[in-house]
């Protein structure tokens, strides 16, 4: 028979690995009586573990949720696993970055010598992306609330502060009503929490930065989820991303085939699609803010380009091609006053005006 201690540990791992345990069970798979496992389920409860039991021939133990943190086992995997987990806070935009450095440093510590060679050997720096503004970090306390209204499935009020608030920059701006929702997920994506929701009041989906809501209490009644379109958030969340409005797409998209197998482009599309149309060709079709950026995101590739359509992104590729060649032959940039109005006129007509945001 293990030593008591031990015996404890595998217990206690027992009963965090599933929710229920039969008692005669636990007894087999500890090798011990059903008379040990009640003893040694009595000193977790000492050490301050809520074991909870259920009386009859069907009875057993569960490892309840308690009013303090007693102390946790984890297996070596888990271990290493909580440990990157912690490191990689820093990039979630929770604001929890000190309480997840503190976390880390606990866990080192009471880790054996082993482990702790392998979670120091996997430390990392997250490193922004150059010219990139940080995230703002979203409020752990709002994450919280807005996660739990999803779980109940009860319709949120808040404060939000949009892209562009009501009333312009000059002068008094327009006080903005709270907003009422009915939120379904609660997302992640590029380093921003996101809040996706039914809006009541516009009667249509909407994806909200947490970072820029104050919820409202209390919740509103509970409701009957609708059916996300799509069916799949992440779908659904891609696409509302390529066009910020949810109008189904960047104001710029074209079509083209390039000299390069799709397997080297598919990794580096993320808001595309790639197809396949031999061993070295695929063709590709992508979205973006402008012809001329569309078009200078495309020739990243180092790849033969055939523009399909629609004609302004070949006008975007000749309007970049000119631009390529004066940089390499040392033309100045200055041009003359006509041409210098015909390229902002072929820019003006390309691009166009359009700007979305999220709500």
């Amino acid at each position: 028979m293990p030593k008591t201690s031990a015996r404890l540990l595998s217990l206690l791992s027992l009963l965090q690995a599933r929710r229920d345990w039969p008692g005669q069970l636990l007894a087999e798979r500890l090798e011990v009586s059903p008379r040990t496992v009640r003893r040694d389920v009595d000193r977790l409860r000492e050490l301050g573990y809520p074991v909870l039991a259920a009386k009859g021939p069907d009875g057993g133990y569960r490892l309840d949720a308690g009013t303090q943190l007693p102390p946790l086992l984890f297996d070596d995997e888990q271990a290493v696993a909580l440990a990157v987990a912690l490191q990689t806070a820093t990039t979630t935009g929770a604001g929890i970055e000190e309480a997840a450095a503190r976390a880390l440093q606990t866990v080192r510590q009471v880790m054996p010598a082993r482990l702790r060679h392998r979670v120091d050997a996997l430390r990392f720096t997250a490193v922004e992306r150059a010219g990139t503004e940080p995230n703002p970090q979203a409020d752990s306390g709002v994450l919280v609330a807005l996660s739990a209204a999803v779980h109940a499935r009860e319709e949120l009020h808040f404060d939000y502060v949009p892209v562009s608030p009501p009333g312009g920059t000059g002068g008094a701006r327009a006080v903005v009503p709270p907003r009422r929702v009915q939120p379904h997920h609660l997302i992640t994506w590029g380093g921003r929490w996101y809040l996706v929701a039914w809006d009541l009041d516009r009667d249509d989906w909407r994806t909200f930065r947490a970072d820029r809501i104050t919820p409202r209490t209390p919740t509103g009644p509970r409701f009957t989820p609708r059916e996300l379109p799509g069916g799949e958030v992440a779908a659904f969340v891609a696409d509302r991303f390529q066009g910020s409005d949810g109008s189904g797409g960047r104001p710029c998209r074209g079509e083209v085939i390039l000299g390069r197998p799709a397997s080297a482009v598919a990794c580096y599309t993320f808001d595309g699609t790639v197809e396949e149309l031999g061993p070295d060709r695929c063709r590709l079709v992508l979205g973006g803010w402008s012809w001329a950026g569309l078009a200078a995101t495309i020739g990243r590739f180092d790849a033969d380009i055939q523009v399909i359509g629609p004609p302004e992104l070949r006008d975007a590729f000749a309007h970049l091609a000119r631009r390529c060649a004066d940089a390499a032959t040392g033309v100045p940039a200055e041009r003359t006053e006509a041409a210098v109005n015909s390229a902002r006129n072929t820019s003006a007509r390309n691009t166009g005006t359009q700007n979305t945001h999220f709500a």
